[in-house]
C-alpha cells in the first residue's frame, strides 16, 4: 500500500499548494486596491526583476534565435523553403520561446531570491513583527511584487523578440547567405499583431504567477534554514513547470 499512500499524500499536496496559491494571488491582487499605496516599493520591485535581469534574458534570447536559426534552416534546406526562414524565426520568438524563455529566466535570478527572501523574514519572525506594527504583510511584500512583475515582464518578453529576431538575422543573413530583403519580406509576411500580442499576453500572466507560487513558498516557509532551501527549490521548480502547462493552454486559446 505504500505507492498508493505516497501518491495520495502527493495529490492532495498539490490540491493543497494550488488552492494556497490561488487565494494567495488574490489576496494580494485585491489589497492592491486599498491604501496605503506603496508606490516606493512598486519601483524598487520593478528594478530587481526587470532592470537587473535583463542581460540574462537578452543573451538568451540572442543565443536562441540564433540556434533557432540554424536548425531551422537546416530542416527548411531539404524542402528548399529557405527563404521563409526569418518569419519561422520570427513567429517562434514571438510566439512560444520570447515569453517562455524570458519566465524561466526570471523565475532562475528573481524568483528564487523571493522566495529566499521571504522564507528568511519567516523564520526570523520579521513577518510576525509586521503584523505587530500594524503593517498588512501581504500587502507590504506580495502586492508590489506582483504588480512589478506584471509590468516588467512584457517588458523583457519585447526585448527577448527583438534581441532573438536580431541574432537569426545574423545566422540567416550573415551566415547562411540568405538575402536582407527576403529575410524581413517573409518576417513581414508571416509575422501579425496577434502573434506580437498573444506572447504579451502570456507574460503578464507569467509575471503575476511566478510572483504567486515563489512568494507564497516564502512567504508560508518552515523548518529553518533546510526549509529555507526547500521551499526555494519547490518554488522554482512549481514555476518552471507551471509555466510551460501554462504556456500550452494559452497558446491553445489564442490559436
Amino acid at each position: 500500500m505504500n505507492p498508493l499512500f505516497y501518491l495520495g499524500r502527493g495529490f492532495i499536496k498539490f490540491l493543497r499548494d494550488s488552492g494556497g496559491i490561488f487565494l494567495f494571488f488574490w489576496q494580494a491582487f485585491f489589497y492592491s486596491f486599498s491604501p496605503p499605496y506603496r508606490v516606493r516599493l512598486f519601483i524598487k520591485h520593478m528594478e530587481f526583476i526587470g532592470v537587473k535581469s535583463w542581460l540574462v534574458v537578452a543573451l538568451t534570447a540572442l543565443f536562441s534565435g540564433m540556434v533557432t536559426a540554424y536548425q531551422v534552416h537546416h530542416a527548411l534546406v531539404k524542402f528548399g523553403g529557405q527563404s521563409v526562414l526569418g518569419g519561422v524565426v520570427a513567429l517562434t520568438l514571438t510566439r512560444e520561446l520570447g515569453p517562455v524563455l524570458t519566465a524561466i529566466m526570471v523565475v532562475a535570478r528573481a524568483g528564487s531570491a523571493i522566495t529566499a527572501e521571504l522564507g528568511s523574514m519567516r523564520i526570523t519572525e520579521q513577518i510576525d513583527a509586521l503584523k505587530i506594527m500594524a503593517v498588512n504583510p501581504v500587502q507590504y511584500l506580495i502586492t508590489p511584487r506582483i504588480w512589478a512583475a506584471m509590468i516588467v515582464l512584457p517588458l523583457l518578453t519585447a526585448m527577448a523578440d527583438l534581441i532573438g529576431i536580431a541574432g537569426g538575422y545574423i545566422i540567416g543573413v550573415m551566415v547562411l547567405g540568405i538575402d536582407h530583403g527576403i529575410f524581413i519580406a517573409r518576417m513581414e509576411d508571416m509575422v501579425e499583431l496577434m502573434d506580437l500580442m498573444s506572447g504579451i499576453y502570456k507574460s503578464i500572466f507569467f509575471g503575476a504567477f511566478i510572483v504567486a507560487v515563489c512568494g507564497y513558498k516564502g512567504y508560508f516557509a518552515s523548518g529553518g534554514a533546510e526549509g529555507v532551501g526547500r521551499a526555494t527549490t519547490e518554488a522554482v521548480v512549481i514555476s518552471s513547470v507551471g509555466i510551460l502547462v501554462a504556456d500550452y493552454i494559452l497558446t491553445t486559446i489564442f490559436f
